[in-house]
This record gives C-alpha cells, sequence and structure tokens, in this order.
C-alpha cells in the first residue's frame, strides 16, 4: 500500500490557479479549514470553488482567490450567512451558480460516475432555470416523455476533504453524524487529498469506530494530512464542536475594517501552527474571564 502522506504546503503546491476546487464538508461543520488556510497564505487566484458552503467559501472571497462558485448555499449553520461571501455576491465580486441542494448532489455524483449529466425533477417550476441560463432540459426517451432538468456533472480538477482518522495509504473514518457527499467530491475530482485530526495505522480503525464509519476508501486519495484541529472552527465531532465564540468573532470581524485587519494578521498571515497557537491562547483567556 503506497504511502500518500503529504505537508500542507506539498498540497498546495500541487495546486494550480484558475483551477475548480471542491471543498468538502458542509456548512460549518467539518470542513478542511487548515487546507482552506494554506490557500489563503497562497498565490493561488482566479479558483473556482465547489462547495456546500460555509467559512471556506467566505474566506477565500475575502482574500481574492475566487472567480466563481458553484453551490447549494453558503452558511454558518448557527449564523445564516458568512458575511464575506454576500458582500463578495451582492457586489459582483464574484460570478455565481445557485442551484438546488439535491442538483448539486447530482452534478457531483455525475462527474462521478463520469456521465456528462443526470436528469432531475428538482429545480422545475423555480428560478434555478431562470438565474442559471446555461442549464438545460431533456425530454425523456421513454414513452412518459417527462421534461427533466439535465443537471450537468460538477468535474473538479481537484478536491480536499477533512475526516475525523485517516491512515497513511489515504483510507479515511468520520466518526461524527454527518458523513454525507465527501466521498462525492473525491470521486467528481482528477486529484484528491484528505486533512485529518489524526493518523492511525489501518489495523487501529477497528477501535475507533464500528465499520459504517470507514467512509473514503483509498482508491479516492491521492493524497493523506495530518493537521490535529485542522477544521476549526467548524464542527469536528466527537473530536470537538463548532467553535461558537470564534465563529462570531470572525462574522464581528468580517463588518469593520480595522477589526478584520487584526483578525487577518492574527489568525490567517500566520502558518497552520502560529494559528492553533492563537486560537489556543484566545480559549484560554476566555475561561481566565470566566473564572
Amino acid at each position: 500500500m503506497a504511502d500518500k502522506r503529504l505537508s500542507l504546503d506539498e498540497l498546495i503546491g500541487e495546486l494550480r490557479s484558475g483551477m475548480t476546487i471542491g471543498i468538502g464538508g458542509w456548512g460549518s461543520r467539518r470542513k478542511p479549514m487548515a487546507a482552506v488556510r494554506a490557500m489563503l497564505r497562497s498565490d493561488l487566484t482566479d479558483l473556482t470553488v465547489v462547495s456546500y458552503g460555509g467559512p471556506d467559501v467566505g474566506l477565500l472571497c475575502a482574500a481574492g482567490k475566487v472567480r466563481k462558485v458553484i453551490f447549494a448555499f453558503v452558511t454558518l449553520d448557527s449564523i445564516p450567512t458568512d458575511p464575506h461571501f454576500r458582500v463578495a455576491r451582492q457586489t459582483g465580486a464574484i460570478e455565481a451558480m445557485e442551484v438546488d441542494e439535491g442538483m448539486f448532489y447530482l452534478g457531483l455524483l455525475a462527474a462521478s460516475q463520469r456521465v456528462p449529466f443526470l436528469p432531475t425533477r428538482a429545480g422545475l417550476g423555480s428560478d434555478v432555470l431562470a438565474l442559471n441560463p446555461s442549464l438545460r432540459t431533456i425530454t425523456s426517451p421513454y414513452d412518459d416523455g417527462e421534461e427533466l432538468v439535465a443537471m450537468p456533472a460538477l468535474s473538479l480538477d481537484a478536491a480536499v476533504i477533512h475526516v475525523n482518522r485517516a491512515d497513511a495509504g489515504g483510507s479515511g473514518q468520520i466518526l461524527g453524524p454527518d458523513p454525507f457527499f465527501d466521498d462525492l467530491f473525491l470521486g467528481a475530482a482528477k486529484r484528491r487529498y484528505v486533512t485529518t485530526e489524526r493518523l492511525v495505522t489501518t489495523q487501529q480503525f477497528a477501535s475507533e469506530g464500528p465499520i459504517q464509519t470507514m467512509c473514503i476508501s483509498r482508491l479516492l486519495t491521492d493524497g493523506v494530512i495530518e493537521t490535529p484541529g485542522g477544521a476549526h472552527f467548524t464542527a469536528c465531532v466527537p473530536d470537538y464542536p463548532r467553535d461558537e465564540a470564534f465563529q462570531k468573532a470572525y462574522v464581528a470581524a468580517a463588518g469593520d475594517a480595522d477589526a478584520w485587519t487584526a483578525f487577518r494578521e492574527l489568525y490567517l498571515e500566520v502558518d497552520e501552527a502560529g494559528y492553533q497557537t492563537a486560537r489556543t491562547a484566545r480559549v484560554r483567556g476566555q475561561e481566565e474571564v470566566a473564572r
């Protein structure tokens, strides 16, 4: 079994400006935030980001890395909308393709199955087609003759997801209650990367969780990166919940230029070790105040 371990810098070194990149997780849950932070520090630009979006999309938009976002939603869960994404969308700083959640899923599935589209009723009777004039309908070839939306494949140049555990060969384990879609992001991509809270041996998977938690096949992985706390500030249960206080601070800073500069300098213009040190210091400071 090949050893697929990489560093964050090596992962970013395999990406290129102009790529279409899929980012796993959904909303403010199990996002590969360490990889996103590494993208922020890079010279990558002109990206098309495909995501069930959360702060990954907002941060990349704020940094001017994004040309287009393909999404079903962009939310922080406990906070309805990412503030940086909202500004980028409202000002026209990015191109946006918004589709129904089921359509988004089918787009990833089509790309995973290497077919050009999959038919669906989702989107019919809504403004999805009007707002996305590139979408087409198709007539069923069978006796029903039903008109359906032909959801195009969301083919990706690269995809990155975050899991609770992985081995050096790239098999991945998701221990939380939301093991959705990440295998499709990897299946839809030419290059596939998994960040993980902890690397374990293949034999250790059984002691971490039941067989059903083994969601990611090594056949779908080209590189695996150990990033403890790598989903922060999004949730990565059972390892840690969403950091609600940090998320509120992120949103508050987004609304003030000076506050955002301070936030960016403290948390985003440092390497991953610097980020983890700063956010740990923040937690300790809050605990001292509470005492």
